[in-house]
């Protein structure tokens, strides 16, 4: 299973992105290792993420989700069921 993430970030920003092991990448991107965007944006805490069934939905909602504004990013997040965030991230 692919999912699509949102993570916010120290500086308020948030960041998106997509993954087929939750845990590990969102561990790559706390410690400096993930996207340069979350290298010069450190990670503060996830804030879920929504399924998809494979690499080429996943990527295809991701490229959707990094054109909307930050309130309706947040919203599409909401919009279905959620994947489970790493414990401690939420």
């Amino acid at each position: 299973m692919w999912c699509v993430y949102l993570i916010e970030c120290r500086d308020g920003s948030l960041y998106a992105g997509i993954t087929n092991d939750l845990d590990a990448r969102y561990a790559a991107h706390v410690a400096g290792k993930g996207a340069r965007y979350t290298r010069s944006h450190p990670p503060v805490r996830l804030l879920g993420c929504r399924p998809f069934a494979d690499r080429s939905a996943a990527s295809k909602a991701e490229y959707v989700l990094k054109r909307l504004p930050r309130h309706r990013k947040l919203a599409w997040l909401l919009g279905e069921a959620q994947c489970t965030s790493p414990p401690g991230s939420a």
